[in-house]
């Protein structure tokens, strides 16, 4: 039997989430009314304690920061570059957040942090600093408020729709609205830029392009800059807000070309520009593996699997083809969650699917006009990628709900990589400036 996924209509299509597991109807609601009600802590391996070592290590919590933001000034709070802090992940905006990160300064030195809403704790010397690598996953608590449905239906659908994930193992493994932007998707569209060569309409894109959901003085302003050629005017009249923006603009005031202006940004933002675009095309992949019927939880020909290594995590080091001889191997592998079914994150390097899977990453990629060299981008080497392939099930602990009079709370755990927000789709199927 063909499963029934049903059809997204909301602004979350345009960015590849076509598709929703659950076939009830949705809450509706708000996320992060308040940011209490976005909770987020770490699960991390963190680096054991040395004596005379070189780094603090501490436990932050933090209301309410952009981890790019945050980390920006604490380094001018510290006098020191942004370089010698270290986090295994970034966070939601508006949320509590408690994560660990190091400081490669004296623990002494971390008294000079004082920001509004940022607890430093915990600190303790180190062995060596935090790393994307430490970290294993994130718990969640979620609230949602502002209902659409009948209050009297909620609990029901909620708890129905907890029965289908947890059936399924797991939920659509989609990139989240936070990977484009909620408000303003646009770093996929950047990222399309970039690898269509088209820097100076990569930096363009990121400077003006805007929507009716950004506020409209944001919205103005964008729009007056469609054509700049005054740079350092643009930066003058940027807002706090558009601090990257105007870190680009400063950078072409001062007589750096377009790729100048994509390097001055942090690395991680550069990366995340082709990543976004790589992430729109795998969410596309999977919808239209969806629209075809084919199953999430289980291989069928030709799907690249991913087996689960000794330390728990997916080995993509070693792929492999699932065909007419070890499917119902690679079928009980994938059922007991000792592997995972794959698509392709399209780059320089990606190895595709064969068969139906197979057909489907190629004709994403031809109808996009792209090619695996085009994620190879001159003089920007951050913005390059090789590409890879992302498991298109995620799967979840602890899922559980609970309800108030006036909203419910969704509580779980997720492995690193994956968004809570595309779980909370499955409930609310809200519009995307809802998440």
């Amino acid at each position: 039997m063909i499963p029934l996924y049903r059809e997204c209509h909301t602004a979350e299509a345009d960015v590849g989430m076509r598709r929703y597991l659950c076939d009830s109807d949705g809450t509706g609601g708000h996320l992060k009314t308040e940011p209490e009600d976005f909770v987020v802590r770490e699960i991390s391996d963190p680096p054991r304690a040395k004596e005379n070592g070189e780094y603090a290590i501490a436990t932050v919590t933090t209301r309410n920061w952009e981890t790019n933001r945050l980390i920006r000034i604490m380094s001018r709070s510290l006098g020191m570059s942004r370089t010698r802090i270290g986090f295994a992940g970034t966070k939601d905006k508006r949320a509590v957040t408690t994560q660990l990160m190091s400081f490669r300064c004296p623990a002494e030195d971390l008294a000079k942090v004082q920001l509004k809403d940022v607890a430093i704790s915990d600190v303790y010397i180190g062995s060596r600093a935090i790393q994307l690598g430490d970290l294993i996953g994130n718990s969640f608590e979620i609230t949602v408020r502002d209902c659409t449905m009948d209050r009297g239906l909620i609990k029901d659908t909620v708890e129905g729709d907890i029965r289908t994930i947890s059936g399924n193992k797991g939920f659509p493994n989609y990139f989240g609205v936070q990977r484009f932007g909620s408000v303003r998707p646009v770093t996929h569209l950047v990222g399309e830029r970039l690898a269509r060569g088209d820097i100076e309409g990569a930096v363009r894109t990121y400077i003006s392009y805007t929507t009716p959901q950004e506020d409209p003085a944001l919205q103005e302003l964008r729009n007056s800059l469609k054509d700049c050629t005054d740079w350092a005017y643009a930066a003058s009249i940027m807002p706090e807000s558009m601090s990257f923006e105007k870190v680009m603009a400063q950078t072409l005031a001062g007589g750096e070309d377009w790729k100048g202006a994509i390097s001055a940004l942090p690395s991680n933002l550069q990366m995340m520009f082709v990543h976004a675009y790589q992430s729109y095309l795998f969410n596309e992949m999977l919808s239209e593996r969806m629209a075809r019927g084919l199953p999430l939880n289980a291989p069928v020909e030709g799907d690249v699997v991913i087996p689960l290594s000794a330390d728990g995590t997916p080995n993509h080091e070693e792929p492999i083809i699932s065909n007419s001889r070890n499917i119902d191997l690679v079928a009980r592998q994938v059922k007991v969650g000792r592997a995972f079914v794959t698509a392709a994150l399209y780059g320089s390097e990606t190895m595709l699917a064969e068969g139906e899977p197979g057909e489907i990453e190629r004709s994403i990629a031809e109808a996009n006009r792209l090619k695996p060299e085009d994620f190879v981008i001159p003089g920007l080497s951050k913005c390059s990628s090789k590409g890879g392939r992302r498991e298109i099930l995620c799967p979840v602990k602890d899922l559980k709900a609970s309800f108030a009079e006036d909203s419910y709370s969704v509580s779980f755990s997720l492995p690193k990589g994956n968004y809570a927000t595309c779980l909370m789709r499955e409930f609310m199927k809200s519009e995307m400036r809802d998440y």
